[in-house]
């Protein structure tokens, strides 16, 4: 069976979602998105304190696991094993990645947001455990789940599709009306957070995504 880190190299629609709705709701959103495409998972939510994202995690672990695609959490490397994650993303101002690792676990995901070329170039630089599994590369339009994050634009989607060997994912205000520009810039992977979490139909919304970026839902 293949392990989350090698589910990771074939993810290619990634949904992002905080726990700011009530457990039935947020069941039914993660189901829709997985089954539509999404093939990796991530529970978000700056504010949510400890017994709010147990409990959200409880859920995110559920849906990874009914849709055997791996489920990570934001900013908490101290957090995955206790919330049975399989790894964590983390920003250029939280945690340093081997930082990251030591504290989620030899066998954790690690994931890094990047903004810009200088960021993405100090990336590629590392090696061992400096070095993250995949990257974020954005946000590619102003988005309020980064407020005062200045879009980094779709250029920015250009020169990683040039210069990346690390795997990375389109971020920021990508939708199904924008996802193609996305695409012709050179990105094989997105990220997701609204298209999905605020559509009237999470599964369509995720099976349209998933489509456009070739990935395979699992029904």
């Amino acid at each position: 069976m293949p392990t989350p880190a090698e589910k990771l190299a074939d993810a290619r629609l990634y949904f992002v979602c905080d726990a700011k709705r009530p457990a039935d709701e947020l069941r039914g959103v993660l189901e829709g998105a997985a089954t539509g495409g999404a093939d990796l998972i991530q529970l978000r939510d700056k504010e949510a304190g400890g017994d709010v994202l147990r409990s959200a995690a409880a859920i995110f672990r559920e849906v990874a696991d009914g849709h055997a695609i791996p489920f990570l959490i934001n900013d908490r490397p101290d957090l995955v094993a206790s919330l049975n994650a399989d790894g964590v993303h983390v920003g250029q101002d939280d945690a340093a990645v081997a930082e990251a690792r030591r504290v989620a676990g030899p066998e954790a995901i690690v994931g890094l947001s990047s903004h810009a070329p200088e960021q993405l170039a100090a990336a590629e630089a590392t090696r061992g455990n400096e070095r993250p599994d995949y990257l974020s590369v954005g946000p590619v339009w102003e988005t309020p789940t980064k407020l005062g994050r200045p879009a980094a634009g779709i250029d920015y989607v250009r020169h990683a599709a040039a210069n990346a060997t690390l795997p990375w994912f389109a971020i920021g205000g990508i939708d199904p009306g924008n996802v193609d520009e996305v695409l012709a810039a050179g990105a094989e992977r997105i990220v997701v957070v609204r298209a999905i979490a605020e559509a009237a139909d999470p599964e369509g919304a995720a099976r349209s995504l998933a489509e456009s970026v070739g990935a395979v839902g699992s029904g």
